[in-house]
């Protein structure tokens, strides 16, 4: 894939890498300012809270 990629872009090998570098910069700036905050305010963890069995096998183990 990436070798298919590198093929693609134009011009000498330091215009594909620029081209390439500009490419990572704009999926991590989506990632970071789109999809994480996104999925952040979709997903609820549940913060670690142990239930009572859990906590009764854990004293027991104890």
């Amino acid at each position: 894939m990436y070798g298919a990629l590198w093929r693609v872009l134009p011009g000498p090998w330091w215009v594909r890498l620029l081209i390439l570098l500009a490419l990572i910069a704009a999926a991590l700036y989506g990632l970071f300012f789109y999809a994480f905050p996104w999925i952040a305010s979709n997903y609820v963890p549940d913060n670690g809270v142990i239930d009572e069995s859990t906590a009764a096998i854990a004293a027991y183990l104890a």
